[in-house]
């Protein structure tokens, strides 16, 4: 099934891309009442990281923002295999992004806003949210990025 929003996603040039398999003992996304939480999201492109590394090290921040928006996809179908249609989504309620991050790197929310701006541009207002952006010293598989997600679904 696809509605609005998988359109605004063809019409930015973009596809939901299938969920990505756990890679432990996890569900990639659970609801509970009318909220859904994602697990967290690493910028997975066919069932591969396409960078790994630090950021501001090995990544740079243009590369990790990027990153994030592949996070914010991925998070996207993990939000539709619990709730049938992005179309549900009342609103995103919060994200929180973990950046793998060099010493001296503190661009942690640049990173983020990746995440961030492609929300809104694929579900307008509903898409703003609060956030936090933390910076680590090491995510799985080496990934530079890493979000999750949790939304307000309408009633079914």
């Amino acid at each position: 099934m696809s509605g609005a929003v998988e359109a605004k996603l063809a019409e930015l040039g973009m596809t939901l891309p299938e969920v990505v398999p756990p890679i432990a003992a996890y569900q990639p996304a659970v609801q509970s009442g009318v909220y859904v939480y994602t697990s967290g999201q690493l910028p997975m492109v066919e069932g591969k990281l396409p960078v790994t590394g630090k950021v501001g090290a090995e990544v740079t921040p243009e590369e990790a923002k990027e990153l994030a928006r592949t996070c914010a996809l991925n998070a996207l179908a993990a939000v539709k295999s619990v709730a049938g249609d992005l179309d549900r989504v009342k609103r995103v309620v919060k994200v929180v992004g973990f950046v793998a991050s060099a010493p001296d790197f503190t661009g942690q929310p640049g990173v983020i806003n990746g995440t961030s701006e492609l929300l809104g541009e694929v579900l307008g207002d509903k898409g703003v949210h609060a956030r936090s952006a933390v910076g680590v010293a090491v995510l799985p598989l080496d990934a530079p990025v890493e979000v999750e997600v949790q939304v307000e679904l309408t009633e079914a």
